[in-house]
């Protein structure tokens, strides 16, 4: 009977150590398969490497004080990097979100004589296959994540289609349209075409959207709520003299109530060409639905 109860005990012991050895491995294996590979790089304390990224920088956080970094004076997508010290080591790290949902990582080696001092991180990108290797959620998007919002921006813009015939404002050489409104996943896509048929370039100073009462739509505004968009495809800046450009801005969900109107205003900078658009609740709930399946809308 002993050796029944030792050949038990033993086996029980066995099996302990075999469930708690698999419950490790499990553990370990989702973050094995989900490793981010960092990219090598080289610094020195004389001199300057830069990173060029796709898009805007949102986060960096360096590994130690042997790293100064910061984004290069208007250019919001391009990072300044540099040795604080000579000759450290070991090697540290440094990691970048970008303001599509990408996450960069990098191990950094200090070099008298680096052999790169610039970088192009779409390039580095397409060499490694990495183009859709992570993805950074926002507060700001919720559950829709910034590459497929970019990917969404990028395809209404190639596309240039018109859906929305009725909405425009045209004056002093200017027409201002918007060619449709798009839904996905709880966030608005609206579609914008601004038209210089005179020879005097229109610079942008900047563009509003705004919900207010209709009754005082065309006059001294009050009781108006401001829309922030969450997203522009290009940058403003400004349309040449006889050109046509268009954008799309990404905007969270709304609808407005019969007695407002949304209003899209685009200024001109020091100058009086301003145009407005005038958007009912009932063209927003028109709004086209897009496709998670194939981006198909």
């Amino acid at each position: 009977m002993k050796n029944h109860f030792k050949t038990f005990w033993a086996l029980a012991l066995i099996l302990g150590f075999a469930v708690q050895s698999y419950a490790q491995d499990s553990i370990k294996a989702p973050l094995a398969l989900g490793k981010i590979e960092p990219y090598r790089m080289e610094v020195t304390y004389d001199k300057t490497s830069h990173l060029i990224f796709p898009t805007a920088i949102r986060y960096v956080d360096l590994g130690s004080e042997y790293l100064i970094a910061g984004k290069a004076e208007d250019a919001e997508n391009v990072l300044r990097v540099k040795a604080s010290v000579r000759d450290f080591e070991p090697e540290t790290n440094f990691s970048v979100i970008t303001n599509d949902g990408r996450f960069y990582s990098f191990n950094v080696y200090y070099s008298g004589y680096p052999d790169a001092l610039s970088y192009d991180l779409l390039t580095m990108q397409k060499a490694v296959d990495k183009a859709n290797s992570n993805d950074v959620l926002f507060e700001e998007l919720g559950n829709n994540s910034p590459s497929l919002a970019g990917l969404l921006l990028e395809t209404i813009y190639k596309k240039d289609k018109r859906i929305v015939e009725h909405i425009g404002s045209k004056s002093f050489g200017i027409q201002f349209i918007l060619k449709g409104i798009y839904i996905h996943n709880g966030k608005y896509y609206f579609h914008t075409e601004l038209r210089n048929r005179s020879n005097v370039p229109f610079q942008i100073d900047f563009v509003n959207f705004k919900v207010v009462d209709k009754k005082v739509a065309k006059r001294t505004v009050v009781q108006e709520r401001p829309l922030i968009p969450l997203r522009t495809y290009k940058p403003l800046t400004e349309i040449s003299g006889q050109t046509t450009e268009q954008n799309v801005f990404l905007l969270d969900q709304f609808t407005i109530a019969n007695d407002k109107v949304l209003l899209i205003e685009i200024f001109e900078k020091n100058g009086g060409r301003q145009q407005t658009l005038q958007v009912e609740n009932s063209d927003l709930i028109k709004a086209r639905l897009i496709s998670d399946m194939h981006l198909k809308f």
